[in-house]
């Protein structure tokens, strides 16, 4: 899946400043994705609402309203956004990507149609103080979401970098752009009815892209739920990662000493919540050394290694290919740990003026610096992960999402009766324990490499 690795490199081959700056700016706009840009979003749309919508606790409500909306749909679509990546790959591998659009179109169906079964009644009977119209987008804005992150999955895997580039530009000019315009006349449902609507304006993109690049004789199909279709590895994995990451803002916000009711049955943070999401856009230089290193550079050996197993080079060559895999997969880490090494010293140094301009207490620092060491492990994670993937690594990564998850909640349980000097490391404390378990495992299972290959099958 990592097609548009490949033609950024074009960019790379010019060895040109431009070329370079041009290269890393894509990567990092696109491996970032709806995730990090919706932040930025949400944090100008408060910006520049204020003093326009009132009552002035509106503006938290809809960010509140937003950031459920990016939980649920992550938690709820985690369960088959990597087992339908591997059917991709797989249905990619065999030569057979007619089968791909259907499906897709089968996936977009079934989890929209999980969205309003969970959304619904949800909606109905624990928001009655809400208007319809806020129920009714609440509804529609997890669908749309859950619709985004399955069609992400295809991002990576196409080649029309600019293209995909300029429909997150369109689409989140949209969601700002509609948000302003609602806002004087329906204030806080226009704030969502302009998220809502910007989404979804997304959505049709990213479908867009995925039409021109696939094609099929069917419109829809569900072969994606016959039995060994997709893996229940993966999707347990799925599931276990997205909520192990949102775990910690979950305990905060329903924690009685750190949490408030904000609207409805959904609680936030007032002390946790804002240098959290703030710490997550540090991670785009390291998402985007991620995309180029990873997905690129150990990609170009993984593959020369298993052609050659395939089609019976000989053991020196399949060792040396195995042997610059092995270092690609080594320098990619050390770049992700360096560039994000790199935003946690300038977030150091430049912390306290940020939050003086953005008008926020330089309480927050302390909090603010934990947290951005703990969103630059969460990338060196994912590129861990990213490669026990290549190497079907199916339990491990099971294994180190699970850590994920429970070290989370062990050690956020523990900072929220130490008190408040102490919030954050929970976080950042479960990463770094996942993280050197990942570690640990990928070195022996690098180191194994060509045993599992051949006495393994």
């Amino acid at each position: 899946m990592a097609g548009i690795g490949f033609e950024l490199r074009k960019l790379l081959k010019k060895q040109t400043y431009a070329g370079l700056i041009q290269a890393y700016a894509f990567a990092g706009i696109i491996s970032s994705g709806p995730w990090v840009l919706s932040i930025i979003g949400i944090m100008l749309i408060g910006l520049f609402s204020m003093g326009v919508v009132f009552p002035k606790v509106a503006i938290a409500q809809f960010q509140v309203t937003v950031t459920y909306l990016f939980l649920m749909s992550l938690i709820s679509t985690g369960v088959v956004q990597l087992s339908f990546t591997r059917f991709v790959a797989d249905r990619t591998f065999a030569k057979d990507e007619a089968s791909i659009l259907p499906n897709f179109n089968g996936l977009i169906l079934a989890a929209m149609s999980l969205s309003l079964v969970l959304a619904l009644p949800f909606v109905i009977f624990l928001f009655p103080e809400q208007t319809v119209l806020y129920r009714l987008l609440f509804v529609m804005g997890l669908a749309v979401m859950s619709a985004i992150w399955i069609a992400t999955v295809f991002l990576t895997g196409m080649k029309h970098y600019r293209a995909i580039v300029l429909i997150f530009f369109l689409g989140y000019g949209a969601t700002l752009g509609l948000a302003m315009l609602f806002r004087r006349t329906l204030g806080m449902d226009g704030l969502l009815l302009g998220f809502v609507l910007g989404h979804y304006l997304l959505l049709m993109g990213m479908i867009w892209l995925v039409y021109r690049h696939y094609h099929s004789d069917r419109f829809i199909a569900f072969d994606i739920w016959k039995s060994g279709a997709m893996y229940r590895s993966l999707m347990l994995a799925g599931f276990l990662f997205n909520l192990g990451a949102w775990i910690d803002k979950l305990m905060f916000w329903y924690f009685p000493a750190t949490g408030q009711q904000v609207i409805g049955p959904l609680h936030a943070s007032v002390i946790y919540d804002f240098p959290i999401f703030l710490s997550y856009l540090s991670v785009i230089p390291g998402m985007a050394i991620f995309l180029v290193r990873i997905e690129t550079d150990f990609v170009e050996y993984y593959v020369k290694f298993y052609d050659a197993v395939r089609e019976g080079a000989t053991l020196d060559f399949i060792e040396r290919m195995r042997n610059h895999m092995v270092y690609h997969v080594q320098r990619g880490l050390f770049d992700i740990a360096k560039i994000q090494t790199i935003a946690v010293l300038i977030t150091f140094a430049l912390g306290g003026v940020l939050l003086e301009w953005l008008g926020i207490s330089k309480l927050y620092l302390p909090l603010l610096y934990i947290d951005v060491v703990g969103a630059a492990l969460q990338v060196v994670l994912l590129g861990i992960l990213n490669v026990l993937f290549y190497l079907d690594q199916r339990r491990a990564v099971v294994l180190l999402t699970a850590t994920l998850l429970l070290a989370n909640i062990l050690f956020t349980a523990i900072s929220l009766q130490l008190g408040a000097a102490w919030f954050g490391y929970g976080f950042a404390l479960a990463m770094l324990v996942t993280v050197l378990l990942g570690i640990w495992i990928l070195n022996r299972k690098l180191e194994a490499l060509e045993y599992q290959t051949f006495m393994l099958q």
